[in-house]
């Protein structure tokens, strides 16, 4: 039986979801897999839930008790006394911050699981410096949900890459929030604002719509994918559209902007006028790996194409290669809700095992 040490970082939707997903695998891995999970902290960006013997299922009400507020030194000395075998540190946050702590969990025995895009996205420097503390430590890095929440995208991707293939052009819809918004918005008589607020429901959007609204998502999974083609890009170089009106983008508080969405519905009903009886609204993402352009924006597409027939919350892919060069290959599912990133990171974790034989 080999035993995997799992820290969770961020045990928000998706780290709770994922947590509820272990606990209900457990026998299976250990009969199938011969794979025992133990989770031996769970901690969000003030207190941290620690047990070296494992933190079982019912976790939520343990850390509301027995939680401590902590720094991240302290972390650090908990993996470091304890040497933890077969460590891997899951960063399910949100946090702009908490990816410059990756090289010290590195450096205490860690592999890093990431479903958080921002390592990825932070200047090539800190890119090029976590890979070679990575080498050094001989430790894995494993971010599949950075893009495409479960479906093999950044494995695809570097899989074709390294066997030689020419990748010439990646295009696709890389939000599953704006994907569901733009589908729906699209086809039914609904106000902006009120697909926008179903979204949100559904656990489509983040808590601040504004940051799916500004593109920044899209460019973020675009400059990941570029880099997976060892293009030397940074975040400032990817052209964004942000679909946020000036008036409500700068000082505007969220609780201002939840009470101005009424708003966007002038601003994105223009969007709506303008495009033909055949087409559909998307917000696309474009690399063009051949001139290094990279760029988010919405489009009119027609009904009939490939992207303009997704549905739901769907992510797709398009990868033009020398090989795909007429007709690309194509990758399409689920791309947003808790449950189906959290399944991805579950896969991640699996990866890691086997890759630890």
């Amino acid at each position: 039986m080999k035993t995997i040490h799992l820290a969770l970082f961020g045990p928000g939707k998706v780290g709770s979801k994922l947590l509820e997903q272990l606990a209900k695998s457990e026998e299976h891995l250990k009969n199938s897999s011969g794979i025992s999970v133990k989770v031996i902290l769970v901690a969000d960006s003030s207190h941290a839930l620690l047990n070296p013997n494992g933190i079982k299922s019912g976790w939520d009400s343990n850390f509301k008790i027995n939680s401590q507020r902590y720094s991240f030194k302290e972390v650090e000395e908990y993996f470091r006394r304890n040497a933890f075998e077969n460590l891997v540190s899951i960063d399910t946050t949100a946090s702009d911050e908490f990816p410059e702590n990756y090289i010290s969990l590195i450096n205490s025995g860690s592999h890093i699981i990431a479903a958080n895009k921002v390592a990825n996205t932070l200047s090539s420097e800190f890119y090029k410096k976590l890979r070679q503390e990575l080498k050094r430590n001989n430790k894995k890095f494993i971010y599949e949900t950075n893009v495409g929440a479960g479906l093999p995208i950044v494995e695809t991707l570097r899989n074709l890459h390294l066997s030689g293939e020419k990748v010439t052009r990646i295009r696709g819809v890389f939000s599953g929030s704006l994907s569901y918004i733009f589908n729906t918005f699209s086809e039914e008589e609904k106000e902006f604002s009120v697909v926008l607020k179903e979204a949100g429901v559904l656990g489509y959007t983040e808590p601040d719509a504004r940051i799916d609204l500004s593109g920044k998502d899209v460019g973020r999974k675009l400059l990941i994918l570029a880099r997976e083609l060892e293009l030397q890009k940074e975040f400032e170089e990817v052209k964004i559209q942000s679909l946020i009106p000036y008036q409500l983008n700068g000082d505007t508080t969220l609780e201002e902007f939840n009470k101005r969405t009424g708003e966007l519905d002038i601003h994105f009903g223009d969007f709506k006028t303008k495009k033909q009886a055949h087409e559909v609204l998307r917000y696309v993402g474009e690399l063009n790996a051949e001139t290094g352009d990279l760029e988010a924006k919405l489009i009119n597409e027609p009904k009939t194409s490939v992207l303009g027939q997704i549905e739901g919350a769907d992510n797709i892919f398009e990868i033009y290669t020398e090989s795909y060069k007429d007709q690309p290959l194509v990758i399409r599912g689920a791309g947003a809700g808790a449950e189906v990133t959290a399944r991805g990171v579950f896969g991640d974790i699996l990866k890691i095992s086997e890759r630890l034989n």
